[in-house]
């Protein structure tokens, strides 16, 4: 599409003319370039360049050809040298001044009026206005503006040293260009269209050139229905020319409406697809290919036809990319491909850049041909310089030897035609061109992931290369090609690819990948009954068949038979090639040589003990399509003692192996031949004394001197199927004579361990608790064997399949993130000093441990003991492994592992919990508990610096009785808010008396005193239990004098100031018919008055004296106590007169609980005595006889 002219690929841009006053020439361009759409300016400084636009006289007979259909530059001359408005710009001081100024705008305006009256362009008058200028006469402008002849909206005032008013003219004059413009590209059309209807013309070729005119001048106005409609009437009339036209010779009057409907197809699809008209954009160009394509034209300008083919897919191909980056929703103005009887690939661009690439090889055919007959002259030169395209489109002339310079032209003849554009396709060859054209096509096919499409391109694209001497380029875009064509098994274009890559190595020298290509080309099926006649171009390789695979088998192997290889030539292009180092090749698993050599490996046992003979069947196959003998086979093992060579009697041990490996078995077979599509087999027995896997990896099949092919051993389970052969009809064969054994046949086995003769034995008494150090004995005794490099090894393994590390963001407050580690590992010295390993080794880990074992003779034993500390209750398996060497610095003797196993439960010891409690008969009112509330996790409430009782429990949750030693509550130091001030309850000494044993599910309780500090919350601190296990064997514990400390966090408890407490106080017991004080204390602790109710109910057991029901107040900061006087009337636990309270502010009410109401009466007078305690502190009632 570069090919084609600017004005042909652009749409058309209006042009105007702006004569005088250079000056302003810059801003009104730069505005009128700005509009859309955009207006061209020609710039006119002087009157004199009017001439620019004037019309000139046509010339009679000075165009070669006598006429033509589109002159080459009427597009060029209406977009740059005819204007559709002139505008005339006037400074207003000479409009105003004398009669001379007057006199020469007046021949300014009719000079220009003559100029534009014969192409109607239109005018338009600008009156510069200036500050030095008044108001002009207004009589001189009127007789200006009838003197131009324009209506009075086109005379036009602009103030240019004003910038407001300045860019409102220009606003104003763009609006009315853009007027003018559409009128004078409509008036010219319609001028054209009328001749056209009326038919007006006297030839064919003034009706295209007619229906161009009004095409173009619509794409002036924008008007791309009208346009497309007049290119499709001038298209359609150029086809009908075809056969009729005498005007030009038969080769040039082809060539001409060639070209002419070249352009206006162009204008066709660029209007459509710029209208998002996709589908019938490619319905346009099938139909124009499908009008043309049969038009070859003379024989010896056949190419030029081609080219011409070639030039219509490319710029088809080159719209529709642009297209489908430019027109929005590109893809979805796609419709109705089924119905219209169109493809999906038809809308790509990578479709039309293949197919141009293969008219242009049509072309290079065609010209490759008309060369083959050609016969050059001395003129030839002076041909290709005198002739030079026409003034019209599509045709040919020469220029005039005498005067170069001249405008007029001779035509041509045919022959002479012919002669030029035969030379022109000579001077520029098209193979790069067709390169970048298949490189496009490539790409595009590649970014749709069109992978079949794409490797089509490419293979073409490497052909060319080939064909144009750039071996390894090509050569690297084959090897690409060649995975496709293999993964889709298509024999024909592998073989096609495989003899360019084939060729490639010969001319490279390259003799591995030469044999490689050759090898593969002779392994694939093609047989002989294949219609050759489908094969037209195959390549350097030739036609597939059985005769040309059997060829080219006998031309490698003759190559393996000589010390000194040779390529073989087959052509006379390049000389042969010595390459007399090895050869060796490697097929894998996933390598295309499969099908050359295959070799697969069973073993009849699955498991065999080391030292014992298991047998081995080795099978081969090949898809060659000659027999081929194998003069040494090697058989290699991952255990190199394993490995063992097969050679025939007849053929002498291969000079590169004899030496290289002389403990190497060697079996003597009969003659090793490889038939087609048959398994060859061959069973030997192997003897392994290394414990672990024993596994064929690989067999080295040895041709000649030099030449190898080293296998990848195959398990016939596990074995694919041979590509590109498994869709053929052959029979199928076995790789061994067992059916189980090639369905289920691996080639590894499992060399098992000796048994051993040492025992290992796990000890473990009891679940171990969190907290603990635990310790699990371990012992080593030796019952037949002596223990030599003997290495211990520990792993803690989560038995419900968790891990053993605890993340820190689940459990924040957990001083180790592992729930159970390996914290050491201890083992009784060894008396004897001669024992002692030099390099012991002992590496601990938190799940894994590794230590040396000495040297153990014959029944001596050897012990160690594994600690391991448990953070969170979780059952873990202990995995003890043991792995020695029962003789002394023997590599050969493998060693020996004795595995055990021990599970261990992990528990918590105790499980701590509290309750708070008020202190008896003393009960301070909390706000918090009016109003009940639903939340159950609310934290408890305490009343400010009042103590409170906290009792707290351990109870034993496991089966191990366990003695606890003391129990403590620390402060938190680290908290922000307040604390609690906790101490043990008086008369609790607990601590100082022997530590208290529990048994399962027994508990443990303290009672402590609890103050509160500060107000809204507080932390009672954190309960510290030492504890130990009771156990009768105090060895296996660590730390046990000191025990293990397990601590509690307690929870926050919210802390309130009581407005009031109400106390109960009375003796501890009481006599029948003695008389005793019973008082109810309520004490006021806020600053205000508080109004307090109070009531009580009689006892029948007393008779009592005193205020039953009334309202008292109570003042701030003071205390207030109600007193009875009560007489017992019975004896034993009797129920005191119940007493209710109620705080009128609060609407709180208060009762004491049953035991607080509760006293003991005797009926008489005991005898009792106070004592002092021995603590020194409470004194304590103690019953006396």
């Amino acid at each position: 599409m570069e090919d084609y002219p600017e004005e042909l690929r652009t749409p058309p841009i209006p042009l105007t003319a702006l004569v005088g006053c250079p000056n302003l020439h810059a801003s009104i361009s730069s505005l009128l370039n700005s509009q859309k759409p955009p207006i061209n300016t020609l710039a006119l400084p002087e009157l004199d360049n009017i001439s620019v636009i004037e019309r000139r006289v046509r010339e009679e007979g000075g165009e070669g050809g006598g006429g033509g259909i589109l002159k080459r530059e009427w597009m060029v001359k209406h977009r740059t040298r005819v204007p559709a408005a002139v505008a005339v710009l006037i400074e207003g001081e000479r409009v105003d001044g004398g009669p001379t100024q007057w006199g020469e705008i007046c021949g300014v305006i009719d000079r220009i009026k003559a100029v534009i009256r014969l192409r109607n362009i239109k005018l338009v008058v600008i009156i510069v206005q200036s500050p030095s200028t008044g108001d002009i006469n207004e009589d001189r402008m009127l007789a200006l503006r009838k003197r131009a002849e324009i209506d009075s909206k086109y005379f036009v005032d602009i103030f240019p040293y004003e910038d407001a008013d300045f860019k409102h003219s220009l606003q104003r004059l763009a609006i009315l260009f853009a007027e003018l413009i559409n009128v004078y590209y409509r008036d010219e059309g319609r001028r054209v269209k009328t001749r056209i209807e009326k038919k007006n013309f006297n030839s064919v070729e003034s009706c295209i050139r007619y229906c161009f005119k009004v095409a173009v001048y619509a794409e002036f106005r924008r008007d791309w229905v009208e346009a497309l409609k007049f290119y499709e009437d001038a298209y359609h009339v150029v086809r009908e020319m075809i056969g009729t036209s005498t005007r030009l010779p038969a080769i040039q009057r082809l060539v001409e409406i060639k070209t002419v409907a070249e352009q206006l197809h162009f204008k066709i699809s660029t209007l459509l697809l710029h209208g998002g008209k996709i589908t019938e954009a490619v319905l346009w160009f099938r139909q124009h290919c499908a009008s043309y394509r049969k038009l070859l034209g003379a024989p010896e300008v056949t190419f030029s036809h081609w080219e011409w083919m070639s030039r219509q897919f490319l710029v088809f191909a080159e719209l529709l990319e642009l297209s489908s980056r430019t027109v929005p929703g590109f893809h979805s103005l796609i419709t109705g491909v089924v119905e219209k009887g169109l493809t999906e690939w038809e809308f790509q661009p990578a479709f039309y850049y293949q197919l141009a690439s293969h008219y242009l090889k049509e072309k290079r055919a065609s010209l490759e041909f008309v060369l083959s007959t050609w016969k050059g002259s001395d003129e030839d030169d002076v041909i290709v310089e005198s002739v030079v395209p026409s003034i019209y489109v599509g045709q040919f002339a020469r220029l005039p030897e005498q005067n170069k310079n001249a405008v007029a032209m001779q035509p041509i003849s045919d022959g002479e035609f012919t002669r030029f554009i035969t030379l022109e396709g000579k001077r520029f060859p098209d193979s790069y061109e067709i390169i970048a054209l298949l490189k496009k096509s490539f790409d595009v096919y590649s970014s749709l992931k069109a992978t079949r499409m794409s490797s089509h391109c490419g293979f073409q694209m490497a052909k060319e290369y080939f064909s144009a001497g750039a071996t390894e380029t090509a050569k690297q875009i084959f090897e690409s090609v060649v995975h496709s064509y293999r993964e889709e098994g298509w024999v024909a274009l592998l073989w096609e690819v495989l003899g360019y890559l084939r060729e490639c190595a010969r001319l490279s020298g390259s003799l591995k990948e030469f044999v490689e290509y050759s090898l593969e080309m002779a392994a694939l099926p093609v047989s002989s009954d294949l219609d050759n006649r489908s094969y037209i171009d195959c390549g350097p390789a030739g036609q597939p068949s059985v005769q040309r695979r059997e060829g080219m088998q006998k031309d490698i192997f003759s190559i393996a038979s000589r010390e000194s290889a040779l390529l073989p030539n087959e052509t006379d292009s390049n000389p042969m090639i010595s390459a007399p180092s090895p050869l060796d090749l490697e097929i894998d698993l996933v390598s295309p040589l499969r099908i050359v050599l295959l070799a697969s490996v069973a073993f009849h046992e699955q498991a065999v003990k080391p030292g014992v003979s298991t047998l081995v069947t080795i099978s081969l196959i090949s898809q060659l399509p000659l027999a081929t003998e194998i003069d040494a086979l090697e058989v290699h093992f991952n255990q190199s003692e394993c490995d063992f060579t097969i050679r025939s009697p007849e053929k002498s041990p291969p000079s590169a192996t004899s030496d290289d490996r002389p403990h190497t078995r060697l079996e003597i077979a009969p003659a090793m031949v490889l038939n087609t599509s048959r398994w060859s087999r061959l069973t030997y027995d192997v003897n392994s004394s290394q414990s672990g896997k024993l596994e064929c990896v690989s067999i080295i099949a040895r041709f000649g001197p030099r030449f190898t092919i080293c296998c990848r051993a195959e398990s016939p389970a596990s074995m694919g199927d041979i590509p590109l052969w498994k869709f053929e009809e052959r029979i199928e064969h076995l790789p061994t004579k067992d059916p189980c054994l090639a369905l289920a046949g691996q080639k590894a086995i499992q060399v098992e361990e000796p048994d051993p003769l040492v025992d290992v034995s796990l000890d473990a008494s009891g679940p171990a608790l969190v907290g603990e150090t635990f310790v699990v004995p371990v012992t080593i005794t030796s019952k037949g064997h002596a223990v030599y490099s003997g290495e211990l090894k520990f792993n803690l393994v989560d038995s419900r399949g968790g891990g053993l590390v605890s993340p820190r963001e689940i459990e924040p407050h957990s001083s180790d993130s592992h729930h159970v580690e390996l914290v050491g590992i201890s083992g009784a010295e060894n008396k004897d000093e001669s024992q002692v390993v030099a390099d012991n080794i002992k590496k601990i880990q938190h799940s894994f441990g590794l230590i040396s074992v000495p040297f153990l003779n014959e029944g001596e034993s050897w012990s160690c003991r594994l600690e391991i500390k448990w953070h969170r209750p979780k059952p873990i398996m202990l995995f003890v492994s043991l792995g020695y060497s029962p003789q002394e610095d023997d590599a050969n003797v493998p060693k020996v592992h004795v595995h055990k196993s021990l599970q261990i439960e992990g528990k918590n010891p105790v499980i701590v919990s509290h309750q708070l409690m008020f202190p008896f008969r003393r009960d301070p009112l909390l706000l918090s508990r009016i109003k009940p509330t639903a939340e159950s996790d609310k934290p408890a409430s305490l009343p400010l610096n009042e103590a409170s009782v906290l009792i707290v429990s351990a109870r034993n949750c496991t089966e191990v009785p366990i003695r606890v030693i003391s129990m403590s509550i620390e402060s938190d130091e680290d908290a922000l808010g307040s604390s609690c001030d906790v101490c043990p309850a008086k008369g609790d000494h607990m601590d100082s008396v022997p530590s208290t044993l529990l048994s399962s599910n027994e508990a443990y309780r303290k009672v402590f005193s609890i103050t509160p500090k500060g107000t809204s919350k507080a932390r009672m601190g954190t309960v510290s239990l030492r504890w130990r296990r009771d156990s009768g064997t105090l060895d296996h514990i660590n730390g046990i004098a000191d025990g293990v400390v397990t601590k509690h966090i307690l929870p926050d408890v919210d802390v309130e100031v009581s407005p009031l407490i109400v106390c109960l106080e009375c003796p501890p017991y009481a006599v029948t018919g003695d008389p005793f004080t019973f008082f109810v204390k309520i004490r006021n602790q806020t600053n205000l008055l508080q109004e307090i109710k109070f009531s009580l109910v009689d006892s029948p057991c007393f008779v009592s004296c005193g205020p039953h029901n009334d309202t008292i107040f109570v003042l701030p900061k003071s205390e207030y106590i109600l007193s009875y006087k009560l007489v017992p009337l019975a004896s034993g636990s009797l129920q005191l007169p119940r007493v209710a309270v109620t705080s009128a502010r609060h609407s709180a009410s208060f009762q004491p609980s049953v035991s607080a109401s509760t006293i003991f009466v005797f009926p008489s007078k005991p005898a009792l005595e106070m004592e002092k305690a021995e603590s020194g502190g409470e004194p304590l009632l103690v019953a006396t006889e």
